[in-house]
């Protein structure tokens, strides 16, 4: 199977729905085998229900329990997984319209890479803005690509998964980590995924910054210096994106 893509939930049935339906997207090309992973903390909104009522449809396997958090949850994902590769496609986010080109681009690809594109943020009322790709060593200072839009080996997330004494920047750590042990990040064309932003990154940027800040000199070991240096540079960006988000 070419490609797990794993949805963590809590109390978001919309959410789950809209991300369901994008997958619609993906199932256009027949020739590509996935499955649907679906992690739910145990929420009483009907998501459950609806989850049971597919039957399966897109490969659907999931579970609904409590975890203990976003990052606990997306390492249940990672146990259930069947893949070569794995995206993580949260509950509310949707697949780009043109995703089948994407992932057909990871066909005969190595599992020694994180495969990263583009992907469109949404701020509300209409404003989109598109998040590219940037080059590996963006890794220093943040992630090289969006969250939704890496394509992670499953090899390596089972040697490397979530770490949850990063709270809100766990994603960051995962990279980091497998990106110090030769993992590459290569870019791959096209758009990925769509987003609303509001989540962890956008309303705790000040958490966001001093866990990112851990991540630089305990993983990537980075000096001193040039982790100050990030650190203000990223609060000054996360605190803008945090303040558009609230105008819109």
């Amino acid at each position: 199977m070419l490609l797990s893509v794993i949805t963590v939930a809590f109390r978001n049935y919309e959410g789950v729905v809209k991300t369901w339906a994008s997958l619609a997207h993906l199932a256009r090309d027949p020739g590509i085998e996935f499955e649907w992973i679906v992690v739910d903390g145990g929420s009483a909104d009907g998501t459950e229900e609806f989850l049971k009522k597919l039957n399966g449809d897109c490969g659907l396997r999931y579970v609904s329990e409590k975890d203990n958090g976003i990052y606990d949850a997306m390492n249940k994902g990672i146990t259930m997984a069947q893949g070569q590769f794995a995206i993580f496609l949260n509950s509310g986010d949707v697949f780009h319209e043109d995703i089948a080109a994407s992932v057909r681009q990871l066909r005969n690809k190595n599992d020694r890479a994180m495969y990263i594109g583009d992907a469109m943020l949404d701020f509300g009322e209409g404003h989109k803005v598109r998040r590219s790709a940037k080059h590996g060593w963006y890794i220093y200072h943040s992630l090289p690509a969006s969250h939704q839009a890496i394509f992670f080996p499953l090899s390596g997330l089972q040697k490397y998964p979530y770490d949850l004494q990063y709270r809100v920047s766990s994603d960051y750590a995962l990279a980091a980590r497998m990106y110090k042990e030769g993992y590459a990040f290569k870019r791959i064309k096209g758009l990925v995924s769509e987003f609303s932003m509001g989540g962890v990154s956008t309303s705790n940027n000040l958490e966001l910054c001093q866990d990112a800040k851990k991540v630089q000199r305990q993983i990537l070991r980075v000096p001193g210096f040039w982790a100050e240096m990030s650190y203000m540079l990223r609060l000054r960006t996360t605190g803008k994106t945090k303040a558009l988000y609230n105008k819109v």
